[in-house]
């Protein structure tokens, strides 16, 4: 049986690099052909030395299925064989190998309704950030909410996008965990039960939660929202740990 185009590889284009922190871009890239995705979907990349040797990694679809390009969000990790490369050397105009798109689990789509809940640790707000900006794409009247932790305000991805999206209903909320600007208000602290039970709805409004992150904050954040009452059957998680990179 022959494998299906949508999860075959193929050839895309660096449009535009995007800075989103000293340690991770965004890739713009034009790939022909794309099938489309559903917010929340990964693709694989897969990188070739000129031995032959390759190289692969998983990362989440930064863009709505709505948009124009196709965008990846990749942080570097220092010792690892695929990010560095996405992040310090290719170019405009280089090609980028990769294939998908992959998984029909942690995705959410305007019909699915809501109310909308998303929890991100680090480059976890990936795929959150495609779901949102799918939900401001359609127009939708979903109430949402988003949760991010982060470490230190240098190392938020897509902070000025997230005043925007503020802006148009969506109620954001940032934790910054190690490092907080002089005058901070916000929560300054790893999400914790009292904070779960501050921001996120009721277990009555039967939310759906979508969480990403490091393994320990998404299995934390799961676990007590679990014994703060919610129903496991509308909690969706996607967790990464340490990797090749």
């Amino acid at each position: 049986m022959a494998t299906p185009a949508r999860v075959e590889w193929r050839t895309t284009t660096l449009v535009e690099l995007v800075e989103e922190t000293p340690r991770v871009k965004s890739l713009v890239l034009d790939a022909p052909g794309w099938p489309g995705h559903r917010p929340g979907q990964h693709v694989d990349v897969r990188l070739t030395a000129e031995d032959g040797y390759q190289a692969q990694r998983s990362y989440s679809i930064a863009s709505a299925p709505e948009d124009e390009h196709l965008v990846l969000t990749v942080e570097r990790m220092d010792e690892g064989e695929v990010s560095p490369y996405l992040v310090d050397v290719l170019q405009p105009g280089d090609p980028l190998e990769l294939r998908g798109p992959i998984g029909g689990y942690f995705v959410w789509e305007e019909s699915l309704g809501g109310p909308l809940m998303l929890v991100g640790g680090g480059s976890g707000i990936v795929p959150l950030r495609a779901m949102l900006r799918h939900r401001a794409a359609v127009g939708s009247t979903v109430q949402a909410r988003a949760l991010y932790s982060s470490r230190a305000p240098r190392e938020v991805i897509y902070r000025e996008e997230f005043d925007r999206l503020a802006a148009g209903g969506v109620d954001v909320r940032l934790t910054l965990t190690r490092e907080q600007p002089a005058g901070w208000d916000g929560y300054a602290r790893r999400i914790d039960a009292e904070m779960l039970r501050e921001f996120v709805w009721e277990p009555a409004a039967r939310p759906l939660v979508y969480i990403c992150g490091p393994t320990a904050l998404v299995e934390v954040v799961a676990g007590t929202l679990v014994d703060l009452g919610h129903d496991p059957a509308l909690i969706r998680t996607e967790r990464f740990g340490p990797s090749g990179g």
